[in-house]
This record gives C-alpha cells, sequence and structure tokens, in this order.
C-alpha cells in the first residue's frame, strides 16, 4: 500500500519539504519515508500514539538526528545535513516537551542567551530589549528579573514560547507546550499559538490534545509505527479509518469530546 503524503495546497510554494525522510538507529526504523510539505503560514498539528515517531522527526527537521534518507529543504536551500544551530539560525526554532531552561539565570536572561544565539542580535541592551519585547508578549514581562526556577509549570511553558520567538523563526515547532496544563491553562496556550500565528510565524505543533489540534490546525499530518498514515483537512483526518484505529479510537469519530486512545 502507497504513504499518503503530507502535500502543500495547490499553487503553494513549500516552506519546509520533506521527501521520503527515514531515520534509523541501529536496526530501528524510527521515521520511515516520510513525504511532507508546509507552507508559509500555515498551522499544521502532528499527531500519532506514543513511540509514533514524532518528537524524532522534528529532531531530524532540526538536524538532532540527520536524516538516514531523503531530503529537507527549508525556503529552498537543502538543509538535510546541517547542525541544529544552523537550522536555528535560518529561522527554525522549537519547544521541548521536556521544558528545562538555566535555572539559576533569570527569565530575561533566558530569552536574551537565545535572541544573541540565533536571534542575530548583539550582546547587552539590543538582545535584552528584543527579549523584553517576547516576554511582555507571553505575558512573563513582570517575571523578568526572576530566577527560571522559580516559575510554574505553565509559566515555563510560556518561557518556551519566549524562547522560541526570540529566535525570530519563519517556522515555530512545537512539541507538546500543553503537556501538564490544566483547562484554564491550555485555553490560555490556544491563545498565545493563535497570535504567534497571526505573526506570520508558521507553525507545526506536536499535541496529544485533540481540543488544541482541532481549533488551530487547519491541516493534520498523522504518524504511526514511524510512517505517515495520514495526512490533510482535520475533518477529513480524523474521520479517516486508520486513523481512529491507530490512534483515536471509534468513539472519537462519533464524539470528539471523547478521550483519545478509547475504544469502547
Amino acid at each position: 500500500m502507497s504513504q499518503p503524503t503530507a502535500a502543500m495546497p495547490t499553487n503553494a510554494t513549500p516552506l519546509l519539504a520533506l521527501d521520503h525522510v527515514s531515520r534509523d538507529f541501529g536496526g530501528l526504523r524510527a521515521v520511515s519515508d516520510v513525504t511532507l510539505s508546509v507552507t508559509a503560514g500555515e498551522v499544521i498539528g502532528l499527531i500519532g500514539p506514543n513511540g509514533a515517531g514524532k518528537t524524532t522527526l522534528v529532531n531530524v527537521m532540526t538536524g538532532v538526528h540527520p536524516a538516514t534518507q531523503g531530503t529537507i529543504h527549508f525556503a529552498g536551500e537543502d538543509i538535510t545535513r546541517i547542525a541544529p544551530w544552523q537550522a536555528a539560525r535560518r529561522g527554525i526554532a522549537r519547544t521541548f516537551q521536556i521544558v528545562q531552561p538555566f535555572p539559576e539565570m533569570r527569565v530575561l536572561e533566558n530569552v536574551a542567551a537565545a535572541a544573541m544565539f540565533a536571534g542575530g542580535l548583539a550582546h547587552g541592551s539590543e538582545a535584552n530589549d528584543f527579549a523584553m519585547e517576547q516576554l511582555r508578549f507571553v505575558g512573563l514581562g513582570e517575571m523578568a528579573l526572576q530566577p527560571a526556577a522559580t516559575l510554574t509549570l505553565a509559566m515555563r511553558k510560556r518561557l518556551e514560547f519566549a524562547k522560541g520567538l526570540a529566535m525570530r523563526p519563519r517556522l515555530l515547532l512545537l512539541d507538546e507546550v500543553n503537556a501538564g496544563l490544566n483547562s484554564t491553562e491550555v485555553d490560555a496556550a490556544l491563545d498565545l499559538i493563535r497570535a504567534i500565528a497571526a505573526r506570520g510565524v508558521t507553525i507545526l505543533i506536536i499535541e496529544h490534545l485533540m481540543k488544541v489540534v482541532l481549533n488551530v490546525c487547519s491541516r493534520i499530518v498523522v504518524l504511526h509505527h514511524g510512517e505517515l498514515i495520514a495526512a490533510g483537512p482535520q475533518q477529513e483526518v480524523i474521520r479517516n479509518p486508520r486513523v481512529i484505529q491507530a490512534y483515536l479510537g471509534r468513539r472519537y469519530a462519533t464524539d470528539p469530546s471523547a478521550q483519545v486512545g478509547d475504544r469502547s
């Protein structure tokens, strides 16, 4: 059976294009023959069961684990073999599922470091001023001078957003930014994702909460055992029999308020 491809919308030039990308770890194929295109301005959801290869795919896109096979292009440039710092300086930023700021550094310093590393800003006031803008944008302006260790989980998640934005991204990869948050905090994160998208930043978001995916994503890409099993408009994908069987469960197909994975 041929695999689906997450093709870009008609007549659009891709910002990011993966062509038959695979990643092996010894004898294990973690990502298998994935073809995916992302157009500037899109917000795309990347979903699938635990161990499906979602984070590995993001690691391949950002040079953490170079592709074993296939090619990756960003803004028309071949980035298949570049290092993570090179990807960052080309405008690909990411957040991490496990949030680990520099705990003893001030919140402002954490963001300024990102601005200097990949945002192209000089040391000192220029980086600090830009970092402060991002902190205000994500709602952490009043926390700027506190040590990052004093932040709650929800605040640390917002710090991840600010660090990503300080890199001046064209593409922002969000890896389960809502994990561990309560319903109110998730709603606030949704508003923030929409605000970032309104800035013109292209977003690809790994997410288990379908509430988030259905609220902010126009297209959904589904991985299972490292393979892309479905891709397309959200309502089409969530009714795909392979997606229902592999991830969503039968109840979700008729009742989106059901928990993902409930197959009763």
